[in-house]
């Protein structure tokens, strides 16, 4: 049987804040299994972000421990942490965040100049993402020349560049209308699970979660995974 994508235990995070403490995430367990894609669902200010930065390497936990691809993160470095998230996790924001003087083939090739491969591999596998998502002909266009599907489907094709362990989905259905965002839904749905690799979808819309195999609820910092 292949690890989990993602194993925390008893994860904490607290802020302090003039003389106070606050508890953004309280003893969350959570194991995520190698091809399964959890929907995390709870409201603003939950706990949600907090979470997948810990899981992502961009926030460090205050106490418990966090495994990604069997590769334990809590005391790694600034240094540890960018080459972890450059080859374990693949990230794609709310707001997408391509670059836009880059075309979409080149959003992708930015991202793998700091991961494992240069050249015509690294171009290779960009053109090869953008023809599995259905954006061969799209590959020269700037992202103001796409849509705001297109644009996510460049944002996917980025976070898969490195062949990550774990991709993590920021609302990626918030600035899209309800037929649009279910079809990044399935296609979110159909690529992870092609290629066997672990997912969060980050959501506030219980709408979505029927494209994940299993939902985890956040409030005030704490899981129910009930």
């Amino acid at each position: 049987m292949s690890q989990p994508a993602l194993q925390m235990s008893d994860v904490r995070k607290v802020y302090s804040m003039a003389d106070n403490e606050v508890v953004a995430l309280d003893h969350a367990t959570l194991t995520v299994g190698s091809d399964e894609i959890i929907a995390l669902v709870g409201p603003s200010g939950s706990g949600k972000t907090t979470l997948c930065s810990i899981a992502g390497g961009i926030l460090s936990a205050t106490e418990g421990s966090v495994v990604v691809g069997g590769e334990e993160i809590g005391d790694y470095g600034d240094k540890e942490l960018t080459t972890f998230r450059q080859n374990k996790v693949g990230f794609v924001f709310q707001s997408v965040n391509l670059v836009p003087f880059l075309n979409a083939r080149e959003n992708l090739l930015v991202v793998d100049e700091l991961g494992r491969r240069e050249g015509k591999p690294a171009r290779d596998r960009a053109d090869r993402l953008l023809d599995e998502l259905g954006l061969a002909d799209r590959a020269k266009n700037l992202p103001s020349q796409l849509s705001g599907g297109q644009k996510q489907r460049v944002a996917i094709g980025r976070a898969l560049m490195n062949e990550p362990e774990l991709v993590l989905f920021d609302e990626p259905t918030s600035a899209l209308d309800t037929e649009l965002g279910q079809q990044v839904m399935e296609l979110i749905r159909s690529e992870m699970k092609s290629r066997g690799t672990a997912a969060i979808v980050v959501t506030h819309d219980e709408r979505i979660t029927s494209y994940c195999d299993r939902t985890v609820h956040i409030t005030d910092g704490v899981l129910d995974a009930g």
